[in-house]
C-alpha cells in the first residue's frame, strides 16, 4: 500500500499528499504548462515546476475566487472540478518536480549507453535564454531590492511560499510586471494599493532580467 505524506496548507490544515491524484490533475494541466510543468511557447504559459506548493496553491485559489483575472485559467479551476483537496495534490506533485539546466556529458559510443534513458532525461532539460540587458548592474539591483525575499539567486523560498523567478521565462516576468502595475494583479491582499513596482524604471527592470535569465546557465 503506498505510504501518504502528510503535507500542510497555507492556512495550516493537515492535507496526505497523494501523489497519484496529484498526477492525474497534471494530465489536465500539461495541455498548457507541459508534461513536467516546464511552460512553453516563450513564456505564454509559465513556468510552475518548482515552484513552492504554498504558492501554487495559493494562486489557484486566486483564480477560483476571481481575485486573479486568468481567462484561460477559469474553466480549469472550477471548485467542482478542483476541490481545495486536489489543490492541495497538483500543488505538492509539481512543487516536487525538478527541472535541470543542463546535461553531464556522456559517451553515446560507450557500450551500456542508453539512448532512450537520454531522450527522457533531456524531456526534464529547461534553460532560460538570456534576456538583453545589464547582468552586472541587473545582479546588485537584485541584490539589493528582491534576494531579502526571493533569495540570493531568485530561487525562490520554498517554505516561506516565496516563487522563484529565476528559471522564468523572461516574457512572462514583463507580463506580470504590467499586471502588477497597473493593479490587475495584486501582490499582497492586505495591501492592494502596494506600488510595489512603480519605483523601478524599465531599464532596471530589463537589467535584472538579464541577470535572472542566466542564473541557471
Amino acid at each position: 500500500m503506498m505510504s501518504l505524506l502528510l503535507v500542510f496548507s497555507s492556512a495550516g490544515f493537515a492535507h496526505e499528499y497523494d501523489p497519484d491524484i496529484g498526477e492525474e490533475i497534471n494530465e489536465e494541466c500539461a495541455g498548457c504548462h507541459g508534461e513536467f510543468g516546464q511552460g512553453g511557447k516563450d513564456g505564454e504559459y509559465p513556468r510552475i515546476a518548482g515552484q513552492p506548493a504554498v504558492f501554487i496553491a495559493r494562486q489557484l485559489h486566486l483564480f477560483q475566487d476571481r481575485k486573479r483575472p486568468n481567462l484561460p485559467m477559469v474553466e480549469h479551476v472550477d471548485k467542482r472540478q478542483l476541490p481545495h483537496d486536489d489543490i492541495l495534490d497538483i500543488s505538492e506533485c509539481l512543487s516536487r518536480i525538478q527541472l535541470k539546466t543542463k546535461l553531464p556529458p556522456v559517451d553515446e559510443n560507450a557500450p551500456d549507453f542508453d539512448a532512450y534513458a537520454r531522450l527522457l532525461e533531456s524531456k526534464h532539460l529547461m534553460q532560460i535564454p538570456r534576456a538583453p540587458g545589464d547582468i552586472e548592474k541587473g545582479k546588485k539591483l537584485f541584490h539589493r531590492e528582491c534576494a531579502s525575499c526571493h533569495g540570493r539567486e531568485g530561487w525562490g523560498k520554498k517554505k516561506k511560499g516565496v516563487p522563484m523567478l529565476a528559471g522564468q521565462y523572461t516574457n512572462y516576468l514583463w507580463r506580470q510586471v504590467k499586471k502588477l502595475r497597473s493593479r490587475i494583479r495584486i501582490h499582497d491582499e492586505d495591501d492592494p494599493d502596494e506600488e510595489l513596482l512603480d519605483d523601478f524604471s524599465d531599464d532596471e527592470l530589463r537589467d535584472i532580467f538579464a541577470y535572472l535569465s542566466i542564473v541557471d546557465d
